[in-house]
């Protein structure tokens, strides 16, 4: 371990303490680092360290990340565990969690059984962490005022994202921006994922402030959308913000809605005018064909036929993590692409000697990504959890009261969605920026899967007592 290393090794256990007992002595501190806990995903690579790195690896994760981030984390979920608010219940079980630790239990019997481990281990501790976020958020959404601070951090993170996309557009000059992520489709599917949830909450009874800034965050999502020219987040951002409008706000008709409709035709209109030759241009670069059935180019459907071959060799996979290992190694040779062989290099290489266009990338489609690595099992384990999420928040598309959790939750579905459909064409959902928010999104959405079905419940016993009582009940609570 480098002096570095041990040095940040030690300031993280004397945080880890320190962010448990502010969390737990303040409900205040609390709340505060539950909202910079959102925002700064966005910027947790900023604050991370890298044990066992190996920045070499063109791997979804290369070395155990540990950041300032996940003692936010820790503080949010211990502080819940050791000091409940009144009245509040201490734990109960998250729904998706099951799902979760299967996958767990699933990756690592991946890593054991394969070879090389350690590509794998790396990977591993990046899902222990998303957990970790998951079960923060789960732990602290309890009611609607822990559901405004989740939406409010929401808006500040697409606000920040959206400023930074105008900066290098119109300063820097970047063609494709990236905000703080690393890649545009990262920034896309970010905004596809975040930015339904802030609209469905401007369909909730806020503060008109509150409202304010939503309405601003969704539309510099709008507009940083385009300014990433991402060929499938575009679309996939369209269909989320339209099933979005369509579920959680009234049909009814007023001159409101109508002269925000007009506002948002036109402001659509002029960003497209603008970027018109740019996005015909990115949607030219290649057709359907030479993307997916061209076998002489490395497109999409390369990677499907690489997915195809290693699971002809083995229906368990190359091991978690391991994709670029032995595409590099073996199978980008039998499709006619051989690439460098990471056994060649030595014991400690110099990531700026080893140039990256040598060895294979990860695979552009989380589902190939996934049965390449962990086979048929973690395939079919990865679409359980995926379709548990679906169905919690499906839960909240009927029979929706006019609250703000029935609306977030509405949202989080179709943010579910903008993440599911990008990921058929990337495999950003494993990069650390986009898997904490996912997870803080999920784990807020057992939250408010957890709110309905305790309001369900006393709803239940206040009728049963109401006839009991011989009387009736007057009033029923919204969404149940």
């Amino acid at each position: 371990m480098e002096t570095k290393e041990l040095i940040a090794f030690v300031l993280l256990l004397a945080g880890i303490p320190v962010s448990i007992g502010i969390c737990t002595m303040s409900f205040r501190a609390r709340d505060a680092a539950f909202l910079l806990m959102i925002v700064a995903t966005l910027v947790t690579d900023k604050f991370d360290v890298n044990f066992l790195s190996a920045a070499w690896y063109r791997g979804t994760t290369r070395g155990i990340e540990v950041s300032l981030v996940d003692l936010l984390a820790v503080g949010v979920l211990a502080g819940g565990l050791l000091r409940s608010r009144p009245s509040e219940q201490r734990w109960y079980w998250p729904a998706g969690l099951g799902m979760l630790l299967l996958y767990l239990f699933c990756a690592g019997a991946s890593v054991a059984w394969s070879e090389p481990r350690i590509f794998g281990v790396f990977e591993l501790s990046k899902i222990l962490r998303g957990i970790l976020f998951f079960l923060a958020a789960a732990s602290f959404v309890r009611t609607e005022r822990e559901i405004r601070i989740f939406v409010l951090g929401l808006a500040c993170g697409l606000c920040f994202e959206s400023a930074l996309a105008v900066k290098q557009r119109l300063l820097d000059g970047v063609y494709r921006v990236t905000g703080s992520l690393e890649h545009a489709n990262s920034l896309s599917m970010y905004l596809c994922a975040v930015a339904p949830v802030v609209l469905a909450a401007v369909a909730a009874p806020i503060h008109k402030l509150w409202r304010a800034l939503a309405l601003a965050a969704v539309a510099g999502a709008t507009l940083a959308i385009v300014l990433t020219v991402s060929r499938a987040g575009m679309p996939t951002f369209a269909l989320a913000m339209v099933g979005t409008a369509a579920f959680g706000f009234s049909w009814r008709v007023t001159f409101q809605k109508l002269a925000v409709v007009a506002l948002v035709f036109v402001g659509l209109a002029g960003i497209l005018a603008k970027s018109w030759d740019t996005l015909m241009a990115r949607y030219g670069e290649a057709t359907f064909e030479e993307e997916y059935l061209d076998t002489r180019m490395e497109g999409r459907g390369y990677y499907l036929r690489l997915a195809q071959a290693i699971i002809t060799d083995s229906v368990l996979g190359v091991g978690l993590n391991n994709w670029s290992y032995w595409v590099s190694k073996t199978y980008g040779a039998r499709l006619g692409t051989p690439y460098s062989d990471y056994d060649r290099l030595g014991p400690d290489p110099d990531p700026e000697q080893v140039p990256s266009d040598d060895y294979a990338a990860p695979a552009h489609n989380l589902a190939a990504l996934t049965v390449g690595e962990m086979g048929l099992p973690g395939l079919f384990v990865l679409g359980l959890m995926w379709l548990r999420w679906f169905q919690m928040g499906a839960s909240f598309l009927w029979k929706k009261g006019n609250d703000l959790a029935s609306r977030v939750g509405i949202g989080i579905f179709f943010g579910t969605w903008g993440v599911f459909l990008q990921s058929m064409t990337e495999w950003t959902y494993r990069q650390t920026h986009i898997l904490f928010t996912v997870q803080i999104m999920m784990g807020t959405l057992a939250g408010l899967y957890w709110m309905k079905k305790r309001a369900r419940r006393n709803l239940v016993h206040s009728r049963a007592r109401a006839r009991a009582d011989g009387g009736v009940m007057a009033y029923e609570p919204a969404g149940a």
